[in-house]
């Protein structure tokens, strides 16, 4: 029997992996920094892709991180996929979004992830495309010259309507949320941030509420705000809007 608990919008499960139907989105929080002996098995199960891109890191906890990352990324899918998890091979689209190659579960599972410092989290869907992205919240960082450059007009005019306290947040809010929808798309940079809107407003819904250039696009897509842990800003775009999402933490 599946035994779990809740630790705010995650909840813990410590027998099985969840079943995730076509109308579900489960999203997987991990920490990054395991015992060492779970890096060291974790680093078995990477393809020699991965072992090389490892190693270009400079130093050791980026490089870690990443191995756990991805680790971690094959043991959730072996246990959706029922396969080993060494045996997953993916493939990637133009822009860099992977995916799983057709004969090790492509046709079945999408999914994308995302990680800052030392937290990851891990969107999984079937037949549908999914976003997401997690930042840690720098305040510092949350200034308006860096929105002018990134933000649409809209959203810069939300943002310094806002009272000084509230904007970091705000910022936060529109960076993940404009993240996840083009780590959907799987458009990378050939989508520049400042052509849609999202909303921000510390408090109210997360939503894609125009694209330049097409008016139907924007309703093709759902956005959610996630609560991660204190300090992060998260969020997940998913094609469509019949869906259920469900927050799993992954236990070691």
């Amino acid at each position: 029997m599946d035994r779990s608990f809740r630790a705010g919008e995650f909840e813990f499960t410590t027998d099985r992996t969840p079943a995730l139907g076509k109308d579900d989105v489960h999203v997987w929080r991990a920490s990054l920094d395991p015992p060492a002996s779970q890096v060291s098995s974790l680093r078995h199960t990477l393809a020699a892709d991965e072992l090389a891109r490892a190693e270009r890191y400079h130093f050791r906890q980026v490089r870690e991180r990443f191995v756990v990352a991805r680790g971690l990324l094959r043991a959730i899918l072996s246990r959706y996929l029922e396969m080993e998890a060494g045996h997953l091979r993916f493939c990637y689209g133009p822009n860099g979004k992977p995916r799983l190659e057709k004969e090790t579960g492509g046709d079945a599972l999408r999914f994308n992830v995302t990680h800052s410092q030392g937290l990851a989290l891990y969107a999984m869907t079937r037949g549908r495309e999914v976003g997401i992205d997690i930042e840690a919240i720098h305040p510092e960082l949350a200034r308006e010259e860096i929105a002018e450059q990134f933000f649409s007009p809209r959203e810069v005019a939300a943002l310094r309507a806002l009272p000084v306290a509230l904007q970091p947040e705000a910022f936060f809010n529109c960076w993940t949320r404009k993240e996840a929808y083009i780590k959907a798309r799987g458009a990378g940079l050939s989508l520049p941030l400042n052509q849609f809107d999202v909303s921000l407003v510390p408090g109210e819904p997360a939503a894609l509420l125009s694209t330049e250039g097409d008016s139907l696009e924007a309703a093709r897509w759902a956005l959610r705000a996630l609560d991660p842990g204190p300090g992060y800003a998260a969020a997940l775009a998913v094609e469509g809007h019949d869906w259920r999402l469900k927050c799993w933490q992954w236990v070691v």
